[in-house]
């Protein structure tokens, strides 16, 4: 399930280029600060890139900015969110302008997401 060269080249770049909604996050959960959970960032997964992952709880968290709610953008989030529920994996997207403006408030979405499944 790992990505191709290409997918995983694109990982490294974003890594490197995170927004700051996406930094604020990582701040917040790197190192186990959710329950010991270990999240890797922009980690490549099939042919696409995830924001954030978690292996143990089979979790993606997407932050997802105003683009993803426009043009074609809600239907390819749809298709990816389904592949990777095919692959086992649950799908949790935050708004950007949520992480921006309480990034503690997006944490416990998080929690509450692992601790109840929605």
């Amino acid at each position: 399930m790992d990505g191709s060269r290409v997918t995983k080249d694109r990982a490294k770049a974003l890594r490197r280029a995170m927004s700051l909604p996406e930094v604020l996050l990582w701040k917040a959960i790197k190192g186990g600060a959710i329950d010991g959970l270990q999240f890797r960032k922009q980690h490549p997964i099939g042919p696409y890139v995830l924001d954030f992952y978690c292996d143990a709880a089979k979790l993606a968290v997407e932050v997802d900015g105003a683009s993803h709610g426009a043009g074609d953008r809600p239907v390819r989030d749809e298709r990816r969110d389904a592949w990777l529920a095919a692959q086992g994996i649950s799908t949790l997207r935050l708004a950007a302008s949520l992480i921006l403006r309480d990034v503690d408030a997006a944490v416990r979405t998080i929690r509450g997401f692992l601790e109840n499944g929605d």
